[in-house]
């Protein structure tokens, strides 16, 4: 299940870093794989609502866009209804990006930890032996004008950091991804948040790296 802001959701008219992980499943992993989650849809600026099924290669399947990620949603929003999209897709595998849009407009870099970790034991209360990888903020270019929000990007990310450290366990393992690279705000975003292609590749590859090198779960990702 993938879980997201607006960076994970997209936009009428996006292919998602969703549709390149899925692309990337299909290439690399040798098994069977269902991806679930309780929405299909993008955000629809005009109608400010996630709406639209508008994605950029209609060949995408119906099956493969489902999700959990929501335009201005952060981990504030997402745990208290993570344990039962969890429940109801059978999830055991999360892909999280979040975290941006709670630092830019909801909870403090402490506040929005302890949401992590609201959110973590929720989703293993529905399944115990759920395991996840977590993805460090991305800051935007906000962050560049911005002292005291690039400040709590960073300190989140360490607090990130040692959440996945001291909750991961044997039975419900838990990855922290490493940063995209080749992640230059004007080559991977289209407006210095949200990713173009190249950025959604590189979102992509860093949760196919962790699986890859974690839990030896596909391949080396090749965009």
């Amino acid at each position: 299940m993938f879980v997201g802001d607006s960076q994970t959701i997209g936009v009428a008219g996006d292919f998602t870093w969703r549709y390149r992980m899925w692309q990337h499943l299909e290439a690399a992993y040798d098994g069977p794989y269902e991806i679930v989650g309780p929405r299909h849809g993008l955000y629809d600026r005009a109608a400010d609502a996630p709406v639209s099924h508008d994605y950029a290669d209609p060949a995408f399947p119906r099956s493969a866009r489902a999700h959990l990620a929501g335009w201005g949603e952060g981990w504030l929003h997402m745990a208290p209804v993570i344990g039962d999209a969890v429940r109801a897709g059978r999830a055991d595998t999360l892909l999280v990006a979040l975290g941006l849009i709670d630092l830019g407009f909801y909870t403090d870099a402490d506040q929005t930890a302890a949401n992590v970790r609201r959110f973590l034991a929720a989703a293993r209360e529905a399944n115990p032996r759920l395991r996840a990888v977590l993805l460090p903020v991305i800051p935007n270019t906000r962050a560049e004008t911005d002292p005291p929000f690039a400040a709590a990007c960073e300190r989140f990310n360490e607090l990130l950091a040692k959440t996945v450290a001291d909750l991961s366990s044997p039975t419900s393992p838990l990855l922290l991804a490493s940063p995209p690279t080749d992640y230059a705000l004007p080559h991977a975003t289209y407006d210095g948040t949200h990713p173009n292609p190249h950025g959604e590749h590189r979102i992509a590859a860093a949760f196919a790296t962790a699986l890859h090198q974690g839990w030896a779960v596909g391949g080396p990702y090749r965009s």
